[in-house]
């Protein structure tokens, strides 16, 4: 090697190559055999730290990570883009968010290749480190399909679902087409956002670009449109695809279920065996639910033991979950109490929640103590169910008790969260909200729809205000419900006679309820709330429900 030559190493990639070459020049002089295995020794090595991270990426191991990283700082490997980046997804999936951010800063921007990118925005996407997908994702230089795809599903597994759409109306402009996965993603989000709006224009660019139905898209279409409200549309895409598979049908079954149309859910079920299609464990959760939501307990009954005898499907925490609420919704509290002491598994949480809610609809205090107390962490839902429970019996000491420990304990209401789509844009409202730019003009129109209403004999549900206070004041409290404020801007900002649709991150209260069927009945319009547990769709002063939800 010439004297005072100096080697610049090129921060890259294949750098480890460049040093072999140093490697082989300095050992020109000996033999070629003794260079060949340093040559290997070196390689060896690097690929050996290769195999080791993507083992500890597939399975998290601390130890394992930390280790490696030393040796890679040891032999020096420190600075090479391909293993920082599997060392940042193996610290990701050790939940080690903090040491694979620092990490991050080792690799300059330029370096990012799609594979470790796309690798990196999905591990941080799946531990809900979503600010570092985002940034990782807008650094990429050149992204393809996959680190798109990246990003749009992780936002939805993060139910993150406008942000998912935000992405996707992007992505035509970066020269990437979408493929069955983008759509899957997407759908979901439409889904979940209940934005028809949104829905139809994703169908139809899925059609514009002659993207193949198979199963999977075929059913997230079928739910996507019964979570938009359109059964109607749900079930003539049911009735146009192919249905060798089991997921089609329980989409439409559990469609149908949300919507309360049970002897249609029961119906698509009596199809299914004309058409070679067994059913499997999900089919009898849409089925019973569908029992569930308009009382059919006899026939919730008999489907719950055909499935054990005819099908051989051994029960899980969701059937006996799904009889639990079909049994408590109907005022069978001893059976449904029955249900879960004899279930062969440890009844979970949900379902002693399930037992509380019932108890809420019917007013049974002592029962809903004793599934208070299996409930071993009371989240605010259980806090507020039980004091509902109080204040619909008028126990106000009780209901101030459990007020009073929610407080010591700093547990907060979660919040009523309503939203209504208008203009190809989601709005979005909490109980009370004035930040919307149309407040002013929102809350205007809630005050004179109230006053009609009044006008026509609505009188508001004011027991289950969780505080002894006066009706005037539980009357106001209950006037700017989410729900109410969506509605309100709905109406705003649509022609007489049209359709509104809102949606709900909770279960919608009697309250809302009553008043919704008095709107309907008044503005003479078609109103759907679709609210945690199912549809409701209120005409001419009347509820799909049945009054039975």
């Amino acid at each position: 090697m010439e004297e005072g030559r100096k080697w610049n190493w090129p921060y890259r990639e294949n750098s480890h190559k460049l040093k072999i070459l140093l490697v082989l020049e300095i050992y020109k002089p000996l033999s070629s055999p003794f260079t060949a295995s340093l040559t290997n020794l070196i390689l060896k090595y690097y690929h050996r730290l290769l195999r080791i991270l993507e083992a500890c990426k597939m399975s998290p191991n601390l130890r394992t990570t930390a280790g490696t990283h030393a040796n890679i700082i040891k032999l020096g490997y420190g600075k090479y883009p391909s293993l920082i980046s599997l060392m940042v997804v193996a610290y990701v999936s050790c939940d080690r968010l903090s040491v694979a951010r620092q990490l991050l800063v080792e690799i300059p921007t330029g370096y990012f290749d799609a594979v470790s990118a796309n690798l990196m925005i999905a591990s941080f996407m799946k531990r809900g480190a979503v600010d570092v997908a985002k940034k990782l994702f807008n650094e990429v230089p050149l992204r393809d399909l996959v680190t798109w795809n990246s990003l749009i599903g992780g936002y939805v597994k993060n139910d993150m679902y406008k942000e998912a759409l935000s992405v996707f109306r992007k992505m035509p402009r970066s020269n990437v087409e979408p493929d069955g996965y983008t759509f899957a993603s997407i759908i979901t989000a439409c889904a979940r956002l209940g934005a028809i709006d949104h829905a139809k224009w994703v169908h139809h660019l899925m059609t514009e670009k002659r993207i193949e139905l198979n199963y999977i898209l075929s059913s997230a279409l079928i739910d996507m449109y019964s979570k938009c409200g359109r059964i109607d549309i749900a079930r003539g895409i049911c009735d146009s695809v192919e249905r060798t598979n089991v997921s089609v049908w329980n989409a439409m079954i559990n469609g149908l279920a949300i919507h309360g149309l049970a002897l249609d859910a029961i119906g698509i079920f009596s199809l299914m065996r004309p058409e070679n299609v067994s059913p499997d464990s999900i089919t009898f959760i849409g089925l019973l639910t569908a029992c569930s939501h308009c009382g059919l307990v006899e026939e919730g009954r008999k489907y719950f033991q055909l499935m054990k005898s005819l099908y051989l499907i051994q029960p899980q925490l969701e059937h006996y979950g799904t009889m639990v609420d079909l049994l408590g919704r109907a005022g069978l509290l001893d059976e449904a109490y029955t249900v879960i002491k004899e279930m062969p598994i440890e009844p979970d949480a949900v379902i002693w929640r399930t037992f509380l809610s019932a108890c809420r609809i019917h007013k049974n205090s002592e029962m809903g103590e004793v599934a208070s107390t299996k409930i071993s962490n009371l989240g605010s839902g259980d806090y507020v169910l039980l004091s509902n429970i109080y204040c619909s019996t008028k126990k106000w000491d009780n209901a101030e008790k459990v007020r009073c420990v929610m407080k010591w304990q700093g547990v907060r209401k979660n919040s009523g969260k309503s939203w209504v789509e208008v203009g190809n844009v989601v709005h979005q409202f909490k109980s009370g909200d004035r930040s919307h730019p149309d407040a002013e003009l929102i809350y205007k129109t809630l005050k004179e729809l109230i006053h009609r209403t009044k006008l026509e004999g609505f009188s508001s549900t004011t027991e289950l205000v969780l505080m002894d206070i006066s009706d005037e004041e539980k009357e106001e409290n209950l006037s700017y419900h989410s729900e109410k404020l969506a509605l309100a801007y709905g109406i705003l900002k649509s022609s007489p006679g049209t359709r509104i649709q809102v949606s709900k991150n909770l279960r919608t209260c009697p309250d809302c309820h009553s008043w919704m069927k008095m709107v309907a009945k008044v503005l003479n319009r078609e109103i759907i709330v679709r609210d945690r547990v199912r549809f409701h769709h209120f005409a001419d002063g009347y509820c799909s429900c049945g009054d039975y939800w």
